[in-house]
């Protein structure tokens, strides 16, 4: 008899094949990432939760907007596609056997592992694909837990990470350090090269429960046959986004400056809130945005919708396009304009470097071909 590990080929799914729910999202919370991430690089005076105080109205109005609906929200939802992606990945190949399927996996989280390395070296200290790669390198055993281990799990990490931090970026005070903003070729490799280390280890804790519950999902093909979880699905995108809306409120006017920042313990702790319904949110946009992939299955999709899914196929690639973006613009030996641009400014060159991608996403779909880094990370994975 033959051997299952070699006798049942792996390949990656074909393009024409995806369920266009998970990449619609994707696609579009790419304009979310990009938001989350600008507004990290200014300087001001005096910052909080990454924001320079004392800006014009619309400044504060922006301020608003992406601490309630972006801030803590969007990575959430990509680590929840992560884990589904990697459930469907395990399904696929479970005629393999266990062992091939977690090489297969370790190999996949070893080229997101180097590829974050790199990418977090040369262009974006704040890279989360170095994350997701030591996550799957663990998580590549969770593919094979029961269900009822997955969600405990799950709800054991979101109470952790639940509790008050001081360390928690949405209330911090400091300003863009050094490894965002070095001064020079020599110090950015060496500062990043740290800080990269740092981010890759301890990042994956926020990741766990996202990461596990896409697992879950992914078992039920949830988002590919959204139309038999309709019911799920609605709860899950009505109370989850309720709950990362009203969780923010405290911190987000705060931060747009309607009302003064607490004392410290208590500014803490409702940090830790905006954080912990940033969770919730963020099942909650997967969740709505495979309703909204259900009602244009009914009818063939338009322009910007093929548009904005083509960029979700091509994620990857178009996550390390904003950070070339990131890095010219900001880069102090480059064009640095940390301290001349403003959060409202900001976030125009976010949606615009969003859109961009998207445009070129486009093309690339129309000419037949993947993202390169997409390209990559399957030839690695499936040999």
């Amino acid at each position: 008899m033959a051997d299952p590990a070699t006798a049942v080929p792996s390949r990656p799914t074909p393009l024409a094949a995806r369920a266009p729910g998970p990449d619609l999202a994707r696609g579009l919370m790419l304009l979310f990432i990009a938001l989350a991430n600008t507004h990290y690089f200014l300087r001001g005076p005096s910052v909080l939760g990454g924001y320079p105080r004392g800006g014009s109205g619309v400044d504060a109005a922006v301020v608003w907007f992406i601490s309630t609906f972006v801030d803590g929200r969007a990575f959430p939802m990509f680590g929840a596609l992560f884990g589904y992606g990697i459930a469907r990945i395990a399904d696929r190949q479970r005629e393999r056997g266990p062992r091939a399927v977690r090489r297969l996996l370790w190999r996949r989280g070893l080229v997101l592992v180097v590829v974050g390395f790199a990418h977090a070296v040369l262009l974006y200290a704040g890279d989360i694909l170095a994350a997701y790669g030591v996550l799957l390198l663990a998580g590549a055993w969770a593919v094979r837990w029961r269900d009822r281990w997955l969600l405990a799990v799950a709800l054991l990490f979101f109470l952790v990470t639940a509790l008050p931090d001081g360390a928690s970026s949405t209330v911090g005070t400091d300003p863009p350090d050094v490894a965002m903003l070095p001064p020079d070729v020599l110090t950015m490799i060496v500062t990043r090269a740290q800080a990269s280390l740092y981010v890759a280890l301890l990042g994956p804790l926020g990741f766990v429960c996202p990461f596990l519950i896409g697992v879950w999902a992914g078992r039920r093909r949830v988002l590919e046959r959204p139309e038999l979880h309709l019911t799920a699905l609605r709860v899950a995108a009505s109370a989850g986004i309720g709950a990362a809306v009203l969780g923010a409120q405290p911190v987000a006017l705060v931060l747009a400056g309607v009302v003064a920042p607490p004392a410290r313990p208590l500014l803490e702790s409702l940090g830790s809130l905006h954080d912990a319904t940033g969770t919730l949110g963020g099942l909650g946009y997967a969740a709505a945005l495979s309703l909204v992939a259900v009602r244009l299955r009914a009818r063939a999709p338009g322009p910007v919708l093929l548009a904005i899914t083509a960029a979700g196929q091509r994620s990857m690639t178009c996550y390390l396009a904003q950070s070339v973006v990131w890095a010219l613009v900001f880069t102090p030996f480059l064009l640095d304009l940390s301290g001349t641009l403003t959060v409202a400014t900001t976030a125009l060159l976010a949606a615009g470097t969003w859109l961009i991608t998207v445009v070129v996403a486009d093309r690339m779909r129309r000419a037949g071909h993947r993202g390169p880094f997409e390209v990559l990370v399957r030839r690695v994975t499936y040999r």
